[in-house]
């Protein structure tokens, strides 16, 4: 089997919304080790993460163990930056074993080609001021700037203010599939172009859903700051389905 999540937004709300989501999320991980051949994070893992050379924010340990115990059992861990995470380096790869990759990938997995992306830069040609928000978060030289001029607590006090700002102004109740039409028109020309290319899974928009048309299919996966979370799974021969993981208070 392999797996999909995206958006566990660690680290987000009061610590004990935050120790809620993380419990929940290692649940997860337990179930799905049993049978699992690849796990991919697909962004905002954590709600906001910075590395500087020597320095990295404290906690989610319950999570980082788990991921190095997949990889270390052979398992692959793949792991998609997105808008709240997109200031990792080398650190998971170091430490856990986990696979980074920094821009959207068409994979091969049980004889069909997948699109993965977080799905936070795409299709935003007409949205000027993301697009520059987007440049300047990307940018190299802005995050050397930033970890030379900026000391570690000031960085992770600005960094979850942002982030909390970020998600208060966009409501999961406010957004309904009319609001997931900039990514499917996306996998529609992305499909033009490799027509082989039939399955496309995103997050971001923290709503699950799936959109299917002649030839395509888009999923798109939920956040986990409900009472249930929704992933995506796809067997070994190939069939994808969007799944449900109800989250409590369970402690793992």
């Amino acid at each position: 089997m392999y797996y999909f999540v995206s958006d566990i937004h660690l680290g987000a709300g009061d610590a004990q919304q935050s120790r809620r989501t993380e419990r929940a999320f290692c649940r997860w991980l337990d179930s799905v080790a049993a049978d699992a051949r690849a796990v991919y994070l697909l962004g905002d893992i954590f709600d906001f993460w910075f590395e500087y050379r020597r320095v990295v924010p404290q906690g989610f340990v319950r999570v980082l163990s788990r991921l190095a115990e997949l990889t270390d059992r052979g398992v692959e861990v793949h792991m998609f930056i997105g808008n709240h995470d997109i200031w990792c380096y080398d650190y998971f790869t170091r430490e856990c074993g986990v696979v980074m990759h920094y821009a959207p990938e068409v994979v091969t997995l049980a004889g069909r080609k997948l699109h993965l992306a977080h799905g936070d830069n795409m299709n935003i040609d007409n949205q000027p001021m993301l697009r520059l928000l987007n440049t300047v978060f990307r940018s190299t030289t802005a995050r050397t700037l930033f970890s030379w001029l900026v000391h570690p607590d000031l960085a992770l006090k600005f960094g979850y203010w942002w982030s909390g700002k970020s998600r208060k102004s966009h409501p999961n109740k406010c957004v309904t599939p009319d609001h997931l039409g900039f990514l499917v028109e996306y996998a529609r020309e992305h499909h033009r172009q490799c027509g082989d290319v039939e399955e496309y899974i995103f997050g971001h928009m923290h709503f699950a859903h799936e959109h299917s048309e002649e030839g395509l299919r888009v999923l798109f996966m939920s956040d986990w700051s409900g009472d249930e979370a929704h992933y995506v799974a796809m067997s070994d021969d190939g069939e994808l389905q969007l799944k449900s993981f109800t989250i409590d208070e369970t402690v793992s």
